[in-house]
């Protein structure tokens, strides 16, 4: 069983940054390929981007602003977020998935309760 817990959400002007963290509970924290996604209200849940052992990937929209890492020692996923758009405005979830890189949320089996994160104009 993996607990997540996401925090560093925020109200930030466009243009601004962020940093998401996610701190899971477990021994074998290494093992597991975590992943971030959003939902804006009235949306589809969307993949963010991911991490594993075997590297990163990201979601097409957020590529080149946002920067995903781990710190194994800590039991922690970042997500930094710059260049932010009003368009980024969502609820951040965390996730992890033993193995490897998914980008399917349906491939996740732990999940955090979210952060919220707002960008205005």
């Amino acid at each position: 069983q993996v607990q997540l817990v996401e925090s560093g959400g925020g109200l930030v002007q466009a243009g601004g940054s962020l940093r998401l963290s996610c701190a899971a509970s477990g021994r074998t924290f290494s093992r597991y390929a975590m992943g971030w996604f959003r939902q804006a209200p009235g949306k589809e849940r969307e993949f963010v981007a991911a991490i594993s052992w075997s590297g990163t990937i990201y979601a097409s929209s957020v590529k080149g602003r946002f920067t995903i890492s781990r710190d194994n020692a800590k039991n922690t996923v970042y997500l930094q977020l710059n260049s932010l758009k009003p368009e980024d405005t969502a609820v951040y979830y965390c996730a992890a998935r033993p193995g490897s890189l998914r980008s399917k949320g349906t491939e996740y089996d732990y999940w955090g309760q979210g952060t919220q994160v707002t960008v205005s104009n």
